[in-house]
């Protein structure tokens, strides 16, 4: 492990490990299963190897160990045991927690290792879904309560979006199989938050189909030149903060009226700001999406 440490409270890995704080004070007082430093006024703080061992103890204790007899476990057989008993369904939350520690201590070897471990069982499309979006949901929650910092979050979001390009290229390499339509994925004007338009990107490659990835802060007239270039096109768009939410009705009925009025082109809306668009406003060019495998279902 690299030597940024972090510094946690019991709090901390209440949220990180889901074992409630009064159960780790059990844990700690009774088995010894712990080993925090104390401040000045007595209050106890974690470093990472105590996360990361909470974290192993609760796989353990899930599969049905007895903390009593996890405590008298010598220090290394703990993580062989957790080795040794994942399954299917254990592995996700392995993932999970060793993704966790990754990111609390800023380790890129240990992302690395947990990720090609998972590859080498799992698609690159149930690794997304079944690991990094509950990871990343996760993340959110924990940036809200302050659990992580910004440069947590960016620091993980910046390795799934490089392993979500490396997949992207691969199948870039490959000419597509199905022309019936072309997408066109884009962020409306002032949006930046685009994994997870790069990851339809992703998908609606694997099913064959040309796209083309237009990324951030679009503005709606750079999309009106695609219709002298492709006979049906699709876009796909995801609202994550833009347009602002009284604004969003406008902006759907000015596209639909210039952008795909007078052809066989769509557009698909997703994000948490698509739910503010009236419904009565649309017409058959556009689709509100409200998941994303709402529309890999679609493809």
């Amino acid at each position: 492990m690299n030597s940024i440490k972090s510094v946690f409270s019991i709090k901390d890995l209440e949220n990180l490990s889901g074992v409630k704080a009064h159960t780790i004070r059990i844990w700690e007082k009774r088995y010894n299963i712990l080993e925090p430093m104390r401040t000045d006024t007595n209050i106890r703080l974690y470093d990472i190897e105590n996360l990361q061992r909470l974290l192993n103890i609760t796989l353990l204790h899930s599969h049905g160990y007895k903390i009593s007899k996890i405590s008298k476990f010598p220090p290394e057989k703990i993580p062989q045991l957790v080795k040794d008993i994942i399954s299917e369904k254990s592995a996700k939350n392995h993932a999970l927690n060793a993704f966790k520690v990754a990111m609390m201590n800023f380790d890129q070897s240990l992302f690395l290792n947990t990720y090609n471990n998972l590859l080498a069982e799992k698609s690159f499309s149930l690794v997304f879904n079944e690991v990094f979006i509950p990871l990343l949901n996760e993340m959110g929650l924990l940036w809200q309560i302050g659990t992580i910092t910004p440069a947590h979050e960016h620091f993980i979001t910046y390795l799934i979006r490089q392993k979500l390009l490396s997949n992207i290229e691969s199948l870039q390499l490959q000419e597509p199989t199905n022309n019936e339509k072309v997408f066109v994925l884009y962020l409306p004007h002032n949006e930046i938050h685009e994994l997870a338009l790069i990851y339809l990107n992703f998908e609606i490659l694997s099913k064959g189909y040309k796209t083309i990835y237009l990324g951030q802060s679009i503005p709606m007239e750079n999309l009106k030149e695609f219709s002298a270039y492709f006979e049906k096109t699709v876009f796909v768009t995801y609202w994550s903060v833009y347009p602002e939410t009284d604004q969003v009705d406008a902006y759907v009925q000015k596209f639909q009226n210039e952008i795909v009025s007078n052809s066989e082109s769509e557009i698909w809306i997703l994000g948490k700001i698509a739910k503010h668009i009236d419904k009565k406003n649309l017409n058959k060019t556009t689709s509100v999406y409200f998941n994303l495998q709402d529309v890999i279902n679609k493809l």
